[in-house]
């Protein structure tokens, strides 16, 4: 087990750790969105979500805390970090700044992302935003 980047260095942009060029996909990527089960697929697919979610829904970075590399794995945990400027599900854009806990989980082929495992905390962005208080998501988790 590695800590750090070693070999496998995700770009200097702001959706970094999430698989931001295509070059770092492999052809049958997919990202799945953990909290739902929402699957992204294709090079081209996870990057028109991601631009959505760092650009269109939210104007956001990722700030990597830790990180640790083996063989064909990767694990990489951050903050987002942004403000809510479009809509985002259903809820339309409150301007309010947030900064949510995520942690991805990757796996490794060639040297590219096969698979993204994406464990954001969503009820922690929805009580930033105002939309929910936290009694109100655990109620109906």
């Amino acid at each position: 087990l590695r800590w750090g980047f070693g070999g496998f260095q995700p770009p200097k942009i702001s959706f970094s750790f999430l698989g931001g060029e295509a070059a770092m996909m492999a052809d049958d990527v997919v990202f799945t969105m953990m909290a739902t089960g929402e699957e992204t697929k294709t090079p081209a697919g996870v990057l028109a979500m991601l631009h959505h979610f760092y650009h269109v829904a939210f104007d956001a970075t990722a700030d990597i805390k830790n990180s640790a590399f083996d063989d064909g794995k990767a694990l990489v945990e951050g903050d987002i970090i942004g403000k809510h400027i479009g809509e985002f599900a259903g809820i339309p854009a409150t301007n309010k700044d947030f900064r949510v806990p995520i942690c991805v989980v990757y796996d490794l082929e060639n040297d590219q992302i096969k698979r993204a495992r994406i464990y954001f905390e969503v009820p922690v962005l929805m009580q930033q935003l105002g939309v929910a208080s936290a009694s109100e998501m655990q109620a109906s988790a």
